[in-house]
């Protein structure tokens, strides 16, 4: 009798403690385990970060880290932790959270343009990725790259085409300059290599004229008739003279460092210098900013005319007067210079 009571009473407490065990499982795996206002929280878990880095990093943003803690062993997340960028939205669980920053990884919209150099271009990448600015770099100048894929110092910018492109945040130097390469080959279609060949100049080529184009007119309805313009120089074996090289060439100097030339004069005409377009015929070794693509397809696709000649337009701010003839153009240049005479714009 004694003896069914204990067995009774031992069942009854085997019960009792298995209930509470399930019920504190429960509890750990389902019991919401947020401690943000936001809708969305997000973790960047970085490249050989341990288990103890990523609970330092959820700690601020959960009600009960130990909870978390006890379930995350349970399901050896503490031993295959991965580096990437990971939500967690407001009211999850644990399991939920758990799921999340174990295998769904977010990419992000990495965008860039109107970077003037690598330098500014590796920068401006660094802050959307967990590459740091000095490995991109030494990635983008990479002797053994350029020797490969036929880019050097001058040109290598001109890989990396402005827009907007879809990468996990945890991306590695080499992996941003691959993808870049491959968006680069892609966008040199069967037909735009036939563009290229047919007014007789390399992708390089095209990307050093498009850049100097694009310095000239952010109007993509002009582009392509400044384009023809300088098409034009070329054929009939004109200097380019063109502004945006001069000042290209006057930056590289220690004596311009950090200011703004806002008015191309004579002294600058006279830099000693390969992207000095006034003292050398043809195009320079390289482009001198980054082109949009407008500007590339505008000189792929340059506007046929007669014009030799384009000045800034002094009444429509960012458009241009073109000439035929040099007495028209300087009738035009003169104007614009008194303009910005008359706004005390002098270098």
């Amino acid at each position: 009798m004694y003896i069914k009571k204990i067995l009774l009473a031992i069942v009854f407490i085997g019960i009792a403690i298995a209930s509470y065990f399930a019920y504190y499982v429960y509890k750990t795996m389902m019991d919401t385990n947020t401690a943000f206002n936001n809708d969305t929280a997000y973790v960047l878990i970085a490249t050989n970060s341990t288990y103890e880095d990523v609970k330092e990093q959820l700690e601020p943003l959960l009600k009960n880290i130990k909870t978390f803690d006890a379930l995350a062993k349970q399901k050896k997340y503490n031993l295959n932790v991965k580096a990437g960028r990971y939500a967690i939205t407001k009211g999850m669980n644990n399991n939920d959270i758990i799921n999340s920053i174990r295998s769904k990884n977010l990419p992000i919209k990495l965008s860039f343009n109107n970077q003037e150099s690598l330098e500014k271009l590796a920068g401006r990448v660094a802050s959307q990725i967990e590459a740091d600015s000095i490995s991109l770099l030494n990635a983008m100048k990479d002797p053994s790259f350029f020797a490969e894929n036929s880019f050097n110092k001058a040109t290598a910018l001109g890989m990396y085409l402005p827009n907007s492109y879809e990468f996990f945040w945890n991306t590695s130097a080499e992996q941003f300059r691959e993808r870049m390469l491959k968006e680069y080959n892609r966008f040199w279609t069967d037909a735009r290599k036939e563009k290229a060949k047919a007014i007789g100049l390399s992708r390089d080529q095209v990307i050093a004229l498009a850049s100097i184009v694009y310095e000239e007119s952010k109007q993509a309805s002009e582009q392509p008739r400044i384009a023809g313009v300088y098409m034009n120089r070329i054929r009939i074996g004109m200097p380019l003279q063109a502004d945006p090289t001069l000042k290209f060439a006057a930056y590289q100097l220690p004596e311009y460092e950090n200011t703004v030339i806002k008015r191309v004069l004579n002294v600058h005409k006279e830099i000693v210098s390969p992207y000095n377009t006034y003292k050398n015929l043809g195009l320079p070794p390289g482009l001198i900013a980054m082109p949009d693509i407008s500007a590339i397809d505008a000189v792929l696709n340059y506007e046929k005319h007669q014009y030799l000649y384009f000045a800034a337009d002094a009444k429509r701010f960012g458009f241009h007067k073109f000439a035929k003839t040099l007495s028209q153009h300087n009738v035009n240049a003169r104007e614009y210079q008194q303009y910005l005479s008359s706004q005390g714009i002098n270098k």
